[in-house]
């Protein structure tokens, strides 16, 4: 299986052509990877392209790498989003990672109210930029064409203007209809996973005016951490993401 890195700045790529990476990704790749040239690796921009080709020189800030193989893929439709909710230690950081390994389009940090750990002053730019990073790296080690995105810090009354032209999807373990009985129509879908004590009782009141569905996973009671990345799992079956020849 090729390495993956990504360079945004890679507008377009032929058969044939030599591409140059350098700085952080070339050096990750010859310090930890310990890749050598004769060796494969692909190469994206996170928005669809990925070409992969032969390693022809390894130095420690600087590949370049021979084009063999250029593919693009479109962004899925409907796009499936993550609403986490700030949660204590890294459990919304782990959740992240999953939600981009399985193929979650864009995340939402979302100071719910009882979530533990805030966001406030300059927490925001550096809780964002540290998400952008999980999201970096795990959709590398997942071979995703596309990079996520992250949005902005979030209220409860923020996420739910969201709808109707987003289906808000919210978790709750007590509710009476199944994710596998949902309704899907070809809005985004966005999936509002509270921190450890679970979602307000007056936030589930807003989100339900605004039109939002609340289901539940099954019977298990699941953590922060966990809960988002199993519906992300089961939406994309339903959505039809995972299916023989994808």
């Amino acid at each position: 299986m090729a390495h993956r890195y990504i360079d945004e700045q890679l507008g377009s790529a032929e058969l044939g052509q030599l591409l140059i990476l350098e700085g952080a990704e070339a050096r990750h790749a010859v310090t930890v990877s310990r890749l050598a040239a004769g060796e494969h690796i692909s190469i994206g921009n996170g928005a669809g392209l990925v070409a992969t080709g032969i390693v022809v020189v390894a130095e420690h800030t600087r590949l370049e790498v021979q084009v063999e193989a250029v593919e693009t893929t479109d962004r899925a439709h409907p796009a499936i989003f993550l609403a986490q909710a700030l949660a204590k230690g890294d459990r919304d950081e782990l959740a992240v990672q999953a939600a981009t390994e399985l193929g979650v389009d864009g995340v939402i940090p979302w100071a719910a109210t009882r979530s533990i750990s805030r966001w406030e002053g300059a927490k925001v730019a550096k809780g964002r930029d540290r998400w952008m990073a999980v999201v970096r790296e795990a959709a590398k080690q997942s071979l995703r064409a596309w990079l996520p995105d992250v949005l902005d810090l979030a209220t409860t009354k923020q996420l739910a203007k969201l709808s109707p032209a987003s289906h808000l999807v919210v978790l709750n373990p007590t509710a009476a209809v199944s994710i596998a009985e949902l309704e899907l129509d070809d809005r985004d879908v966005v999936v509002l996973v509270g921190p450890e004590g679970g979602v307000a009782d007056h936030e589930l009141e807003v989100l339900t005016a605004a039109g939002s569905s609340t289901v539940r996973l099954g019977p298990e009671v699941l953590r922060t951490s966990t809960a988002g990345p199993a519906a992300i799992a089961v939406l994309n079956l339903r959505l039809g993401r995972w299916r023989a020849g994808a």
